[in-house]
């Protein structure tokens, strides 16, 4: 009966995501008649110069956003373009309607313009070419392990000083204890039913490893979840233990449907970024594979971390079995295609 009523309320359900800032639809017009690398004349400046306009809209979360500006960096740099990345005229779902951090461009509200070329002079250049707005067949989601993503990351994506700077004093504060910390990236909420993506951990498994680590003298977590409901259960757990941020929580997936405080999107992303350092940060870091946990090793803050990946696969890609599948294997023993209890498991 509960996996019919999850059903129920996934067929119900409003899937839709809505950006708030609108596009400049001038510009809009050139990237759908973008067809391979097309040189758009917009401006008699710069004649020597050929821009390349990374942007997505309306995107995806932020380091899905961030990988797809790694694959377009690396297509820059092949055809020895200029990027920009604009996301004020191609917004995505993390834009305010106003100014944040002085820009309209949400890429520069956690991170520094990738070259240093304004839009303004841009948009009046001889030579643009608009970046498709998909990732390619050619590219995918894994980048923290191939050298010249690695490369391209620590060349051009630089977290704003003033990020950098709270993160530092929250890790001297809060982290800097000489106690062993384990960092929990808990996945809740719509990865449950989402076609096509990694299963999450179930509690269970969390608490499973959580209890293995404490064993083996880990005194501190550091819980990373979008799930109310988890946030509570195991901060109610493992009380005085538990290390965390104060982020957005829920028990459904509305994080993007609502607004529940000022500069609501533009906190999202804050708060996974801060998130994602602290945990690289951390003494061992649990999680599932996805794209915060991509860059929790690439940020690779903590040289000696040990990690502690929970494989449950994948969901199918059919999403009305997607919107189930979860909630039966969690409830299945693993011997009738189940999840691992994780009791016993071993590091990356």
């Amino acid at each position: 009966m509960h996996i019919i009523r999850k059903l129920k309320s996934f067929l119900k359900a409003d899937h839709s995501f809505k950006i708030i800032r609108k596009p400049n639809y001038n510009l809009l017009k050139y990237k759908k008649q973008q067809s391979k690398f097309t040189v758009q004349k917009l401006g008699k400046k710069n004649p020597n110069k050929i821009f390349y306009i990374i942007s997505r809209t309306p995107g995806a979360g932020l380091f899905s956003n961030v990988i797809f500006v790694l694959h377009h960096l690396d297509i820059a740099e092949k055809k020895k373009f200029i990027p920009v990345v604009d996301m004020q005229n191609f917004p995505n779902f993390y834009n305010e309607a106003q100014k944040i951090e002085n820009t309209f461009n949400s890429w520069n509200y956690y991170f520094d313009p990738v070259s240093k070329y304004k839009l303004k002079d841009i948009y009046k250049s001889k030579k643009v070419v608009f970046a498709h707005n998909r990732i390619t067949k050619k590219y995918n989601y894994s980048v923290c392990e191939k050298k010249k993503f690695l490369n391209l990351f620590k060349k051009y994506i630089k977290v704003r000083k003033k990020h950098l700077l709270k993160i530092n004093k929250i890790r001297k504060d809060y982290f800097n204890i000489n106690k062993k910390i384990v960092g929990i990236h808990f996945r809740g909420t719509s990865f449950k039913t989402s076609a096509g993506h990694t299963f999450p951990a179930t509690l269970k498994q969390i608490k499973n490893v959580i209890n293995k680590l404490i064993e083996k003298k880990y005194e501190k977590i550091f819980l990373c979840t979008e799930e109310k409901k988890y946030f509570d259960i195991l901060n109610k757990v493992y009380k005085n233990k538990v290390l965390f941020l104060n982020t957005y929580r829920s028990n459904t997936n509305n994080a993007f449907k609502i607004y529940p405080r000022k500069n609501h999107r533009y906190r999202l992303g804050k708060e996974i970024l801060f998130e994602t350092i602290l945990l690289s940060s951390c003494d061992m870091f649990v999680y599932i594979q996805s794209n915060v946990s991509e860059f929790v090793k690439m940020f690779n803050v903590n040289k000696n971390q040990k990690r502690i990946c929970i494989n449950n696969g994948f969901n199918s890609k059919n999403e009305y079995i997607a919107s189930w599948l979860w909630y039966v294997k969690k409830s299945l023993p693993s011997f009738l295609g189940g999840f691992n209890t994780f009791e016993k498991f071993k590091f990356d």
